[in-house]
């Protein structure tokens, strides 16, 4: 009796989410269909011209646009974003910098510097309790 792999598959949400594509503008054929591991790995590995596409114009999903500027996906929320953007509309956002965006961006290099004040912090603390054994009383 011989086994046969069994093919990990996933949904076409996973594998967009995967490709940071906007499922709703991808063919057809992509979203009626299930995505196997190998089919994903493939197109990571050599983009046919709709994925080069909608990774250079868009839309984009949420969390790419918010990468794309800098803000959280909370943040884009709050600004009012809650639509796919195209490269184009990111590229006009960043021109035009609305005071919202600039406060979200503000908000997010806060959020970081935090991040990096306990990272360092825990660094620190981590060495000091890894320093050698004291002697004991």
């Amino acid at each position: 009796m011989t086994s046969h792999p069994n093919t990990q598959t996933m949904k076409p949400a996973t594998a967009a989410k995967k490709l940071g594509v906007y499922l709703q503008a991808t063919p057809a054929e992509f979203r009626e269909g299930l995505v196997t591991r190998g089919e994903l790995n493939a197109l990571q590995a050599d983009p046919p011209e709709w994925l080069r596409d909608l990774r250079r114009d868009g839309p984009h999903p949420r969390p790419v646009v918010a990468a794309k500027l800098g803000v959280s996906i909370s943040g884009l929320a709050r600004g009012g974003v809650t639509e796919a953007l195209t490269t184009e509309q990111i590229d006009a956002l960043k021109r035009d910098e609305p005071g919202w965006l600039r406060q979200e961006r503000a908000t997010q290099a806060e959020v970081r510097r935090e991040a990096a004040r306990l990272r360092e912090l825990r660094e620190k603390n981590a060495a000091r309790d890894a320093g050698p054994d004291r002697p004991r009383s």
